[in-house]
């Protein structure tokens, strides 16, 4: 897996709530069938309310988002166990989210699914980034670069979940270390 990111970033607030990530009317696509799992990234973030964020995470008719990296504030998907949040970020492109504090849920769903990194930040970016600014990001390094600045800001390390997101997920990591049957 690579360790740097580098693209556009989403900005958020606080407390994003996993029905602003993905509502539940949409939690009957089955994520494991590939045309419903590319259907549900078309609706991440799609609650978010249009009054605080104008700009759509995926173009309306579009399955992709064109925001690699999502900046949040505190508590980023609290509210339901739903693992269709990060399935559908993930699903949409989206590879990591820096927040200042993940919902305890939402981190464990990130791991166990394998589809984005949720890292933490040591300071508040969704207050200094803006929607559209290009990043980059260094998991190895525990950095994160504003390419048009040149700031530079810091990430707590993933530690022991890293492997198990590089692998693809809890039954990928489990499969490959022969905790479980191939």
């Amino acid at each position: 897996m690579s360790s740097v990111y580098e693209g556009p970033v989403f900005v958020v607030k606080d407390n994003i709530d996993t029905d602003q990530i993905i509502p539940a009317q949409y939690l009957n696509l089955i994520p494991t069938i590939p045309e419903e799992y590319e259907k549900l990234g078309s609706y991440a973030l799609i609650g978010l309310p249009e009054s605080l964020y104008s700009t759509r995470y995926v173009n309306e008719g579009e399955l992709d988002s064109e925001y690699p990296i999502v900046i949040a504030g505190r508590n980023f998907g609290c509210g339901s166990s739903r693992e269709h949040a990060p399935i559908a970020l993930g699903s949409a492109g989206c590879k990591l989210v820096l927040a200042e504090s993940f919902a305890r849920i939402f981190f464990r769903n990130c791991v166990a699914t394998g589809e984005l990194y949720p890292c933490d930040v040591t300071e508040r970016l969704c207050e200094v980034l803006n929607t559209g600014d290009e990043v980059r990001v260094d998991l190895d390094a525990g950095t994160v670069l504003n390419i048009s600045t040149c700031n530079e800001y810091s990430i707590k390390p993933l530690g022991e979940v890293r492997p198990v997101i590089d692998a693809g997920g809890l039954f990928n990591f489990a499969r490959a270390n022969g905790m479980i049957a191939s």
